[in-house]
Parts: structure tokens; sequence; C-alpha cells
């Protein structure tokens, strides 16, 4: 009983993680339109003024903010169980 609610929690973290990632190759697929787009808009009509950097760098931000929350936490070494590792790892520098 407890083995199937264990696993049961496990896929349904597995589920969420997927569905993120998934979200975050959506928002990184419409960036990759819709930017060149607005540049395109941007120096056809408007050429003396480059307005598009506005767009590309706070919609850029965003998108690497959406980066960090899916994947770089964790590259970063900071998901829920750093302070225990690093703890181990000091423990082990000590005894060495």
């Amino acid at each position: 009983m407890k083995q199937d609610f264990w696993e049961e929690q496990q896929y349904i973290k597995a589920k969420k993680r997927v569905k993120d990632i998934k979200a975050f190759y959506t928002h990184l697929s419409v960036y990759c339109v819709i930017i060149p787009t607005i540049i395109f808009i941007n120096l056809t009509f408007e050429p003396h003024f480059h307005w598009f950097w506005f767009s590309l760098i706070g919609w850029g931000l965003g998108l690497f903010c959406h980066w960090l929350i899916v994947f770089g936490i964790r590259l970063l070494g900071f998901e829920k169980n750093w302070e225990e590792r690093k703890i181990k790892e000091f423990m082990n520098e000590k005894n060495n």
C-alpha cells in the first residue's frame, strides 16, 4: 500500500516536471518566432528608432527566468537537498 502511494506520488511529480519542460519549450518557440517578426516590423516601418530592443531584452529576461525555474536551479545545484549534500561534502573534506 505504501509502495503504491509512493509510486503514484513519483508519477505525479514526473508528470508535472514534463509539463513544466513542455511549457518552457513552448515559451522559447513563441519567442523565437515573435521577436524576429517584431524586429522586421520595426526595421521596416521605423528604422530610425530600434524599439525592438525593449521587447527582445524584456521578454528575454522573462524567458531566462522561466529557464532558471525549469532547469537552472538544478543545474546550479540548488535543488531541495542541496544543503544536505553540501554538509556531507564539507564533512568529507574535514575527514581528509
